[in-house]
């Protein structure tokens, strides 16, 4: 096996397509964001990309079937003539080294290129360390047209958010992206960085929706920030028993949710 190989599902010709970045990342933002973009469109499957630079793992399903963890591309043709058709980038995880991270985000764009995208857009989270009742989108851009026109749509620019630097996927598609001659946004949605966090992922896709002019339903994101709140709500309650019956080194229920992000 090659280190990373890309699968076509479907040969097409897409109209000035965009390509639309969600992946595993902090608060689990653009991969929520990214996968509730495809089934809301609906966007069909085009492309599987696996790789060496994923972990060596496989999914088991209910039934009991076994697949290759992996990157998914889908493709959307906007009905619209005012809109571009749509790349939408998601997966299972993003590169566990940053050899992976280089090779798996340039051999995307290579072809995505081939297809016509020369714009991108990344979706990411930007953790707070608390928690955040209403998430304002930060952002990051390729060039200062971009800053200018996403802060029309309330997008927050400032050197101290995110702090100098995006790690990952996120800003690697905009820093790759701009040698092969695209240019592009980093949208992330403020989160606590400490559960998967749907109200950021709306307050991104929000704001992508308005940008491409797509109609989106937010109603089952929406209801998932509920679910978090209540279990959010349950592990504070938890917290504070724990801290009132003063059992020394007992483990705290956020430690036991580790994991998530």
């Amino acid at each position: 096996m090659d280190d990373v190989v890309i699968r076509t599902l479907e040969k097409v010709t897409l109209r000035d397509p965009i390509l639309v970045e969600g992946l595993p990342g902090v608060g689990n933002v653009g991969k929520l964001a990214a996968d509730y973009l495809r089934d809301q469109l609906p966007a069909k499957p085009l492309a599987t990309i696996y790789s060496k630079f994923f972990p060596p793992q496989v999914y088991v399903s209910e039934e009991g079937i076994i697949r290759l963890v992996s990157n998914d591309l889908s493709y959307w043709r906007a009905p619209a003539a005012a809109q571009h058709d749509l790349l939408i980038l998601g997966g299972d995880y993003q590169g566990i080294s940053p050899e992976g991270q280089y090779e798996i985000t340039e051999r995307v764009l290579d072809y995505c290129h081939a297809l016509g995208v020369r714009e991108v857009f990344t979706l990411a989270g930007f953790a707070q360390g608390r928690v955040v009742e209403e998430p304002r989108v930060l952002g990051a851009a390729t060039n200062a047209a971009r800053v200018e026109l996403m802060k029309k749509f309330s997008v927050v620019f400032s050197r101290n958010d995110p702090g100098g630097g995006l790690i990952g996927a996120s800003g690697l598609f905009l820093g790759l992206g701009r040698l092969v001659g695209m240019e592009g946004v980093c949208l992330m949605g403020e989160t606590s960085g400490y559960f998967v966090d749907p109200r950021s992922a709306e307050a991104v896709l929000k704001v992508l929706a308005r940008v491409l002019h797509l109609d989106l339903d937010f109603t089952a994101l929406q209801s998932k920030a509920k679910e978090i709140d209540r279990i959010a709500q349950k592990i504070h309650e938890a917290e504070q028993h724990s801290g009132e019956s003063g059992t020394p080194g007992a483990p705290s229920a956020r430690d036991d949710l580790g994991y998530i992000g």
